[in-house]
């Protein structure tokens, strides 16, 4: 497992971060080397590491602008054990000026983990909840793409966009972007609208469906604000558990050999 991999929905509020912060924990324990690069202007992911958000001398829109190093902006996480490059709203004003840009504002990330790619196992992207010129940096940049979503109706509407974006960087200029795979989040079992569409992404998608299943849980929601992932928070509880499943399912996906062709 070496790879760069993109947790993207433009829909807020489906557990992108959490999934992020969790899974970057997750992988951790397996003795994984982990970078986890908040890519959010709400800065939501460094907050939930324990991480001052505005005490960093170099954050990821520092990266992105090629103002420093990958290497300089790296904050280990204390709760975790895994790398951190941090962030804050100046990363807004760093989109405003990519936009500005005419030539290779979309390649900026790739260019800028280019120096530390080798030095990390996985390397997971907190994207924002939107299909703006910082997601398309972390397109562009990653691997394969982890889609965490709730299942419900709205959801399958947003997976539809994001999907058609993903193929659109794939034609124009990163064609081994693949599908890490789709996430289901924050799922109760007694919703019936829930077991529909879940039926339906496991139609659909098959195999590119996470059999692991991220349940509502409180200790989950409660993480954040004692600025640690849930696996320090209670590592019994099912939230924490869900997550370090999901790490053992990505591990095995990878060990097993491919089908033949």
């Amino acid at each position: 497992m070496k790879r760069v991999i993109a947790v993207a929905n433009q829909k807020g509020g489906v557990g992108k971060t959490t999934t992020a912060v969790n899974l970057a924990a997750s992988l951790t324990a397996t003795k994984r080397r982990v970078l986890l690069i908040d890519l959010d202007p709400q800065g939501n992911a460094t907050m939930g590491c324990g991480v001052d958000k505005n005490s960093q001398a170099r954050t990821s829109c520092d990266v992105l602008l090629g103002d420093c190093g990958a290497v300089e902006a790296l904050v280990g996480v204390e709760y975790g054990g895994f790398m951190l490059t941090s962030e804050n709203q100046d990363l807004t004003a760093a989109e405003v000026r990519l936009l500005n840009m005419t030539v290779g504002r979309e390649i900026k990330l790739r260019s800028a983990l280019s120096s530390v790619r080798e030095d990390f196992d996985v390397i997971l992207v907190d994207c924002p909840p939107s299909l703006n010129m910082l997601t398309l940096n972390a397109l562009v940049a990653a691997d394969s793409v982890m889609v965490p979503m709730q299942c419900e109706y709205y959801a399958l509407e947003g997976l539809s966009a994001l999907l058609q974006t993903v193929e659109q960087v794939r034609d124009s200029i990163n064609p081994a972007l693949e599908i890490e795979g789709l996430l289901r989040t924050m799922f109760d079992p007694r919703n019936n609208l829930a077991n529909e569409v879940s039926a339906q992404l496991l139609e659909h998608f098959q195999d590119k469906v996470f059999r692991t299943v991220i349940p509502r849980n409180i200790r989950l929601a409660e993480a954040p604000s004692f600025g640690k992932p849930a696996l320090f928070h209670d590592k019994e509880s099912r939230g924490a558990l869900a997550y370090l499943a999901l790490a053992g399912e990505m591990i095995r996906r990878d060990e097993s050999p491919a089908p033949p062709v």
